[in-house]
């Protein structure tokens, strides 16, 4: 028996044309695990309507909240916050891995699951964060985050507890990890951005060295729609979104997609 760890992002399941690329989500073998990079859809109901699809196929899923997950609305019940605690809450009713859950093992690597967001650090030299996103703006370049997320929520705050959380765990871990977030830990992916600017929510500079400091054979991410592999101090960055259909039917993806992060023979921790 082979068992593999794929992995897929952004799936956007509420795009039509979407459904039909999440179908094709099928493990090789009913142990393969899957990992699901976030941005799975808005709306926390269809969030959790896919993920209890892909858990009834596969052995485990582990999966991290992207900025789409937490899109709020003034009139919805909960946000911001509270939001992803009812994500959590939802995934943990379905046998659906978080960040907030013990960390699993496949083949001898600790999978670790992160939610990190964004602090707008990933801007130019010498501006404020009020300064570049009023920059961005004036570019008419302005990501939804700032109207759906920002509104209910300190994001920079809420990063910054985020980042200490995940670091006091990560600190814990002996031997080799797979690190998975929805924002890239590296700036080096936005560098290739149509519109720079975009790169203020796409992460923080303050996880930068994590790869290397917890010891990782490779971070899987998403965000950007941007995919494919970027080496950073000898650590593979591998970006497996799926995107949105102009985008898949114009570049494609990774091919295979889902990404094969790892196939082991004959087994695997759990």
């Amino acid at each position: 028996m082979n068992t593999t760890l794929w992995a897929v992002s952004d799936l956007h399941g509420a795009v039509k044309a979407n459904v039909i690329r999440i179908e094709e989500i099928q493990p090789a073998d009913p142990s393969d695990w899957l990992i699901v990079a976030g941005d799975v859809a808005e709306r926390t109901d269809l969030v959790l309507r896919i993920l209890r699809q892909l858990r009834g196929r596969f052995a485990k899923v582990i999966w991290v909240p992207g900025n789409h997950e937490l899109f709020s609305r003034s009139t919805d019940r909960y946000q911001g916050r509270d939001k992803y605690t009812e994500l959590v809450d939802g995934c943990r009713e379905i046998d659906v891995l978080t960040p907030e859950d013990p960390y699993p093992v496949f083949d001898g690597l600790t999978i670790v699951p992160l939610f990190t967001l964004y602090d707008y650090s990933f801007r130019a030299p010498g501006m404020t964060v009020e300064e570049a996103v009023q920059a961005a703006h004036d570019r008419q370049i302005m990501m939804t985050d700032e109207f759906a997320i920002a509104p209910f929520v300190d994001v920079r705050a809420w990063c910054w507890d985020r980042l200490a959380y995940s670091i006091k765990r990560l600190s814990l871990i002996e031997g080799p990890t797979i690190l998975v977030n929805h924002w890239p830990l590296v700036q080096e992916p936005t560098l290739t951005l149509r519109h720079p600017e975009i790169a203020l929510w796409c992460g923080t500079r303050h996880t930068r060295t994590w790869a290397e400091r917890y010891n990782a054979e490779v971070v899987i991410y998403g965000h950007l729609h941007m995919p494919g592999e970027t080496v950073v101090a000898g650590v593979p960055h591998v970006e497996v979104s799926l995107g949105y259909p102009r985008e898949w039917e114009r570049h494609g993806h990774l091919n295979p997609w889902p990404y094969r992060v790892r196939t082991v023979r004959g087994g695997h921790d759990a």
